[in-house]
């Protein structure tokens, strides 16, 4: 009863346009930027040197908006435009606060790409609070406001008028303190990553610029001329494993203080150290790892623009070509070979509790190894591994060794012991994975020459420094991002053709996901003017 009467008192309101987008504006500043002002005031503190730039920042930022908004504000766009940011600013309000992310340009290809399945370990409570409180009540204001609009003239004179008014502000605002606004354009740029809703706004437009093209996209062909020229009639069997979210320092294999690989210990396997990731996100290191582009001169466009390195292998026209994925999909790395979803448990077989374990994607691989007796092969397997934030989901309770866990999404809510728990022990299940895969291949390492390469697509943030997940830029993420868990077995056979000594002696060298693309064509014996010898982890000698 009351709040309809509020919302009649509302109505009865008369709103100028310009109103209408200050009021808006200060509620998104106020109620949708504790990171960006939390992340200042760790740069800026509170004090008497400091307190006028910081309310002149509130200012600018107020001010900034009024202007963008009122720039491309009219009778049809302006509530379109409000609702729009009061929704979406209340979500990347939520992220940012709940997990510490930034909201860029491969955040948001990598939510573009996510589907539903994980979404929903995403999705709680206090999300829908968020976007409630903070956007839907507001936006329904917005909605329901009545704007008086002036005659046309009146209308552009006064949008002008508020216009002018703002950029003379913010002129004003940056003369007064120069030195702080030199300080924080310059030498504190990340600041900006947090700004809601002038960061998003400029990501989406980044990211557009970044995807969409003048025309339709025309595929580079590369590697044509491959071919393989591998000696005798024994015939490759590889199996390479990309991991999701395995962080290096969490490999028992790397001295972690927990036993995360009892069973891979065991293996003969060459452990890399330091592996270094492509990017900080699925969307962005699954498509560059496979692509002949090094990681300062990969772009979106030119991936997808361009053959990758199983279209290399497919040239050949000798070697069959498996993608078998439990993630979200292969990130278009797999559009041109054969291709299997193993998300759904129509497909997969081991299923529980609506989550399809990745040694599903182990059954019926001894069938298509015969099926396809006398060719090369290789079979990449996408694992779900590490896929936060729900890490208690992502393994069977029987891998449940080390407690007490984290059984929430709400990562803030959990002990960071809680939190590394529960990842360790879906590391402790990827263990059991990635040993079982090593055993189905030791049935075929003296009719084949066989290989395992496991390299994972990224890192993953525990809590470290309030820092949840992955996705922040590459050039300020942690290490624990970027540096990822990689080793590689080999069958007996395939020994007698690598030299595997001197492989051991250099595991400790510094290598990356650029060192992937050559690697494959190495393994394969493969002829190509795209190889680089150089670059291949192991025929580098």
């Amino acid at each position: 009863m009351f709040y309809s009467k509020y919302i009649s008192k509302l109505q009865k309101l008369e709103w100028t346009q310009t109103k209408l987008i200050f009021f808006t504006v200060l509620f998104v500043v106020v109620f949708d930027n504790y990171s960006f002002f939390e992340n200042v005031l760790k740069v800026y503190p509170l004090d008497f040197h400091n307190s006028g730039f910081l309310i002149s920042l509130v200012f600018f930022i107020i001010a900034f908006n009024v202007f963008l908004f009122t720039l491309f504000s009219s009778k049809y766009t302006t509530k379109i435009l409000l609702i729009i940011m009061l929704l979406v600013s209340s979500l990347t309000n939520y992220f940012m606060n709940t997990y510490h992310i930034i909201v860029d340009a491969d955040m948001i290809r990598n939510t573009m790409q996510t589907n539903l399945h994980e979404s929903m370990d995403l999705f709680s409570l206090k999300q829908v609070i968020y976007f409630l409180f903070l956007g839907v009540v507001p936006s329904y204001f917005v909605y329901e406001a009545k704007i008086n609009y002036k005659v046309l003239h009146k209308e552009l004179f006064n949008k002008s008028l508020y216009i002018i008014s703002t950029l003379v502000l913010i002129a004003m605002m940056t003369m007064m303190f120069s030195k702080h606004y030199t300080s924080f354009f310059r030498e504190h740029k990340s600041l900006r990553f947090s700004v809601n809703p002038t960061y998003w706004i400029y990501s989406i437009g980044n990211y557009i610029n970044k995807t969409l093209n003048s025309g339709p996209i025309v595929v580079e062909k590369i590697g044509t001329d491959a071919k393989v020229v591998e000696e005798g009639n024994i015939k490759e069997l590889v199996i390479m494993v990309l991991g999701e979210a395995a962080r290096a320092d969490h490999f028992s294999l790397n001295g972690y203080e927990k036993e995360t690989n009892p069973l891979l210990k065991k293996e003969d396997i060459i452990n890399f150290l330091h592996m270094s990731a492509c990017g900080t996100s699925t969307a962005y290191s699954v498509p560059c790892m496979f692509s002949i582009f090094d990681r300062k001169d990969y772009t979106y466009k030119k991936g997808i623009s361009t053959h990758n390195v199983l279209d290399v292998l497919k040239a050949t026209e000798d070697i069959e070509i498996l993608w078998r994925d439990n993630n979200s999909d292969s990130k278009g790395v797999a559009v041109r070979v054969p291709y299997e979803n193993y998300k759904s448990p129509k497909i997969n077989t081991i299923c529980e509790d609506g989550e399809c374990r990745d040694e599903g994607m182990l059954v019926g691989l001894d069938e298509y190894i015969t099926k396809n007796e006398g060719k090369d092969i290789l079979i990449v397997l996408h694992q779900m591994g590490n896929h936060g934030p729900a890490y208690y989901k992502r393994y069977p309770k029987k891998f449940e060794k080390f407690t007490p866990v984290c059984k929430s999404n709400q990562l803030e809510e959990c002990t960071q012991e809680e939190i590394s728990n529960g990842y360790d022990n879906a590391l402790l299940y990827t263990d059991y994975f990635l040993s079982k895969t090593i055993n189905l291949l030791k049935k075929y390492e003296h009719s084949h020459e066989t290989a395992m390469i496991y390299m994972s697509d990224h890192g993953e943030s525990l809590g470290e420094n309030g820092v949840y997940l992955h996705g922040l830029p590459y050039f300020m993420a942690p290490d624990a991002q970027k540096h990822i868990g990689s080793f590689m077995w080999f069958g007996d056979e395939m020994k007698k053709e690598i030299p595997i000594s001197k492989l051991k002696k250099e595991k400790d060298k510094i290598y990356s996901h650029d060192n992937l693309f050559h690697t494959l064509i190495g393994l394969f014996e493969v002829k190509t003017e795209v190889y680089d010898r150089d670059k291949d982890m192991v025929h580098d000698y």
